[in-house]
């Protein structure tokens, strides 16, 4: 039996507690790790919405890192969406604030800004969370951020989620010199197909980009225990790119969806460009 879009994000098996935190209180959080680590909020106004970011306090340079967000808590039980997919836990940013270069953070549509029904229909967070409309504004944002910090170049970090985004975006533009993903979901279709889950109806798909994505350097970590978006996703993705494409991936042992990618990242920053 195919499941509907059921709740295969951030909470995982964990769905009681999904409910135990208020979005002022998620963004409370976000905006005390922003500024335990010395970044700013600044909110981007793109044409479709409106996105919070923080950007980090480093000096200005030519290479800037954008960190994008996962999908967040946008499942407030396995069948039913969440009020609002700001998230929980903001693993990104976590990632974010240990990146002592040139950084940003990037969160996604109707994250952290308490958005209206209007201007933020549920379906940004489940069916259409990469609707094209949701990759041009993001991809909107990331220009705004690399004027604001100075930079001629990027590279974007995206994780769950954030990493089809990433992808997604990185396909518009020809200054990307390196995509990284950490469990990254970089092929929805496979993923709806191996959770028996309805397919993600409104949303692009990042191998149906490879061609704008062929010439980028790739690096996806991947946990080896993670159930939510397995390496079977990965390798999906992997097979409609040339054998000589400048890919690799790193799957690493007694790491799952969440954990443990912050106690990690300081090693894992050295492969970063």
């Amino acid at each position: 039996m195919r499941l509907g879009l059921i709740g295969i994000g951030l909470c995982g098996a964990a769905l009681a507690g999904c409910a135990t935190m208020e979005v002022p209180q998620r963004v409370a959080l976000a905006e005390h790790i922003a500024t335990e680590h010395r970044f700013s909020r600044a909110d981007i106004q793109t044409q479709h919405f409106r996105l919070a970011a923080f950007i980090g306090p480093r000096e200005k340079a030519g290479v800037l890192h954008v960190y994008i967000e996962g999908d967040g808590f946008a499942w407030a039980t396995r069948y039913k969406p969440s009020r609002d997919p700001t998230p929980r836990e903001p693993v990104a940013l976590d990632l974010a604030v240990l990146d002592s270069r040139n950084a940003a953070y990037l969160a996604r549509p109707c994250q952290y800004v308490m958005a209206s029904e209007v201007e933020c229909p549920v379906r940004y967070w489940t069916s259409d969370r990469f609707a094209p409309e949701v990759i041009d504004s993001m991809n909107e944002a990331v220009t705004q951020l690399k004027g604001k910090t100075g930079a001629d170049r990027l590279v974007l970090v995206g994780y769950s989620g954030g990493g089809a985004v990433a992808a997604l975006v990185a396909a518009r533009r020809t200054d990307v010199i390196q995509l990284v993903t950490v469990a990254g979901n970089l092929d929805h279709r496979a993923w709806t197909r191996l959770h028996q889950a309805s397919e993600l109806t409104g949303s692009l798909n990042p191998p149906d980009s490879w061609r704008a994505l062929v010439g980028i350097p790739q690096t996806h970590f991947i946990g080896q225990d993670d159930t939510v978006v397995p390496v079977e996703v990965y390798r999906s993705y992997r097979k409609v790119f040339p054998e000589s494409a400048d890919i690799r991936a790193e799957i690493l042992p007694n790491v799952d969806h969440r954990c443990c990618w912050a106690d990690m990242w300081p090693t894992l920053l050295m492969q970063l460009r």
